[in-house]
């Protein structure tokens, strides 16, 4: 007999984990010699990066790399698209442009990463991301989503005509002739709010590559683990199977 679940209540199956201390997160993982992260953000929501001083942290003990977009070379291009293009479908609009590791030139949004600190300890490369001189000129930001299609609005992305990221029109059936024929006709503007998800420890990532083996495993704070392996595998060269999340 199929189990029925609707007006049932169900029990979680994270539920034991969590409430008796057992569940595992990133920031449980412990491997040995493991290095610590941390990074400068801009505080600018659009400006051009003038210059980076980053002598200073690379001088302190304990760090023991830091890394700018020049400092990258050719691993620094921007990450495989998240979202493809509808397939299929004419007159479609769609821009993809996707973050990159740091900045090169402009930034474009708050909290864009300009220089990545490595470091022993999480305290040491902290430490080192406040010795770091960047040196920026802020440009005029886009801060209204219907604004930012304005003719006079700021180009968040150089190289575009517009801020217009994707435009596409759906239809089924015949609009027209159902609003003739209808007796009421509704007209509403809905406002939808903007959300991103929570994490209950924040965003973080641990990252273990093992160069016998060939293969890199991430613990990640998502709830997409699919789209993150193929997302690495393709920025890092990888197959599939070459990664687990």
């Amino acid at each position: 007999m199929t189990e029925k679940y609707l007006g049932k209540r169900l029990t979680r199956t994270e539920d034991p984990l969590l409430l008796t201390g057992r569940a595992l997160f990133v920031d449980d993982v412990e491997i040995p010699g493991m290095l610590h992260a941390a990074f400068l953000r801009s505080d600018y929501a659009h400006a051009r990066l003038v210059s980076l001083d980053v002598s200073a942290a690379r001088e302190m003990p304990g760090v023991v790399a830091v890394f700018t977009a020049e400092d990258m070379g050719d691993a620094w291009r921007p990450s495989p698209p998240n979202v493809s293009p509808p397939p299929g479908m004419p007159g479609v609009t769609f821009f993809s442009r996707t973050p990159v590791p740091l900045v090169k030139d402009k930034v474009k949004h708050v909290g864009e990463p300009l220089a990545m600190v490595i470091a022993e300890s999480r305290y040491i490369a902290e430490d080192a991301v406040e010795s770091i001189w960047a040196e920026l000129e802020p440009l005029p930001a886009v801060v209204d989503i219907e604004h930012a299609l304005d003719p006079d609005a700021p180009l968040v992305h150089d190289g575009l005509e517009s801020n217009l990221a994707a435009h596409l029109i759906q239809e089924k059936g015949d609009y027209a002739a159902a609003r003739e024929q209808a007796d009421l006709v509704i007209k509403r503007r809905i406002v939808i709010d903007r959300c991103a998800a929570a994490a209950m420890e924040n965003r973080g990532i641990v990252a273990s590559w093992d160069p016998k083996a060939q293969y890199l495993t991430v613990w990640d704070t998502t709830q997409a683990p699919i789209p993150i392996r193929n997302g690495l595998a393709a920025l890092f060269g990888l197959t599939a199977s070459q990664v687990r999340v």
